[in-house]
């Protein structure tokens, strides 16, 4: 595949695949190689360069592709947690709420969510929970919680079903861009001096007297294979921890027990509402949502343990049933599978347990280990926390690498290249005043911001661009299907393929996006 970056006026540092290819090829040695280009890997990143360490990210897919892409778009502390009893993960958590929203404003949000109830006890019961969540949020909370009666409710949630209904607890939390926040993470350290190298796999560690002293790596679209050396490595790879792991060291027990949650996208006026739903307790202990997410709802979420980590796992029969049979419980509306714009599958990478039967119990806390070899691997966790287990992993990695101590500086640190975005999204349009059009005429995302992925985010195809870049693809499988063609168009013309390139990337893209399509 051959890669073309064109200068334009606009100059700024950009994550461009072929000088970061460069960089990887002229380096000896790194201060800290991270393996995941994920959430926690991202994070990673970020929190080395910014402290002024010699840092590469190799992913082995496009960034995100995994997990974190595929999550239910909170930016939450953790409601469920904190009934549970775990104060600490939901302390946590709500501080790191705050700092998120407070440094990427420009993809977080504050979202009103409603808990329905159907006795005074339930309502007693959760509202003094919320309660308490506000008090643990402190100055960071995002709202005060509010007992709502059954009228006020209904006002807030239209299509929830009246029967029974007590009232409801209005309580905030927050809502962000998955894929796209992870990006600007990338981004934002590939400002601070690391190098970022998606579709960039690790095969094989290097040893020096059985400590890692390296990692060699594949170049997934040129198979070439680079030996780098490195003084610490970081295994951030989530639900697949334990292949990397077995890498260092195949003996190694599994440090990840995998679940997956699925997830239903379905149009606005199926369940209307400016506000969220959340029911906290299902009859199987689950959680169920209802969220407004870029004039869509997303629906979800299940909790089912799995064998075995899978890049695209597939919804089970049971998942789909459960999740159909809940929102119609609690809607008016009567949602049927041709209703379902999307279905995604995310994964959750928890830590192992004995209990592998049922997952929905099991921690969301994280934790870090150091093999033998010196191998620092991140386990478990979620989204929201993605900073703080960020500052442990390269807390961890630079005392096995022995480096110089320094502090972290994320806590404040804005994550916002919006500006640097519409900038040179203005300049492709005034170069080629077409890409200005719609790719939709139902969405504002326009042929320019296919440019500029390709320029500045290293998206490589048509997949990464509906699906990460741009998230048709989470928004309406079927129509990110019928644009695929375009988008292909587009990028063919950027990256100088000929027409053989654009009928095997529609293909690849729509065989993919069957798979989110709900039969």
């Amino acid at each position: 595949m051959i890669y073309v970056c064109i200068v334009k006026k606009w100059n700024f540092e950009t994550m461009n695949r072929t000088a970061q290819i460069n960089k990887l090829k002229d380096s000896e040695i790194w201060d800290i190689v991270i393996i995941g280009g994920g959430a926690t890997g991202a994070g990673a990143a970020l929190d080395a360069a910014s402290r002024g360490y010699k840092t590469l990210l190799i992913e082995q897919y496009d960034f995100t592709k995994g997990t974190s892409s595929k999550s239910t778009k909170l930016v939450h502390g953790g409601v469920r947690y904190l009934q549970q009893g775990n104060i600490k993960l939901v302390f946590e958590a709500l501080r790191e709420r705050g700092r998120l929203l407070k440094n990427a404003p420009h993809l977080t949000s504050t979202q009103a969510f409603i808990v329905p109830v159907y006795s005074l006890w339930d309502k007693i019961f959760y509202g003094v929970g919320l309660k308490v969540y506000d008090v643990l949020a402190g100055s960071l909370s995002l709202g005060k919680t509010k007992l709502l009666t059954t009228k006020q409710t209904i006002q807030q949630l239209p299509s929830i079903n009246p029967n029974k209904l007590y009232g409801g607890i209005l309580y905030y939390d927050g809502q962000f861009d998955d894929s796209n926040l992870c990006i600007e993470i990338l981004g934002t350290a590939q400002k601070k001096g690391a190098t970022i190298i998606n579709y960039c796999k690790a095969i094989g560690f290097i040893k020096d007297k059985e400590k890692i002293a390296g990692v060699e790596v594949i170049d997934t679209y040129t198979q070439h294979i680079y030996k780098v050396n490195a003084k610490a490595v970081i295994n951030a790879t989530g639900a697949f921890t334990n292949e990397v792991v077995e890498m260092d060291d195949q003996n190694q027990q599994d440090f990840v027990t995998p679940s997956q949650g699925i997830h239903f996208v379905i149009n606005k006026n199926l369940f209307e509402g400016s506000a969220a739903m959340m029911i906290p307790k299902t009859d199987d202990g689950r959680v169920l949502f209802a969220v407004p997410w870029y004039g869509k709802v997303i629906v979800g979420t299940t909790d089912t343990p799995i064998e075995k980590s899978n890049i695209e796992p597939k919804a089970l029969e049971e998942e789909i049933k459960f999740l159909l049979e809940h929102i119609n419980r609690y809607g008016t509306h009567k949602i049927t599978r041709a209703d379902v714009n999307t279905i995604f599958v995310g994964l959750r990478p928890l830590i192992s347990t004995k209990n592998k039967g049922n997952t929905s119990g099991v921690s969301r806390e994280h934790a870090l280990h150091i093999s033998l070899s010196g191998l620092v691997s991140i386990i478990g966790g979620k989204w929201t926390t993605y900073r703080k287990m960020a500052i442990q992993a390269i807390d961890n990695a630079a005392f096995v690498g022995k480096l110089p101590k320094k502090n972290c500086v994320t806590a404040n640190l804005p994550i916002d290249l919006s500006v640097e975005k519409q900038n040179a999204i203005n300049e492709i349009i005034e170069t080629n005043p077409e890409y200005e059009n719609k790719i939709h005429a139902d969405y504002n995302y326009q042929l320019a911001e296919i440019v500029y992925a390709i320029r500045h985010q290293m998206a490589t195809n048509v997949e990464d661009i509906l699906s990460r870049r741009i998230r048709l693809l989470y928004l309406d499988a079927r129509l990110a299907m019928q644009v695929a063609p375009m988008v292909a168009s587009v990028m063919s013309k950027e990256l100088n393929q000929q027409p053989d390139w654009i009928k095997q990337q529609v293909a690849d893209f729509n065989a993919l996006a069957s798979k989110y399509i709900l039969d």
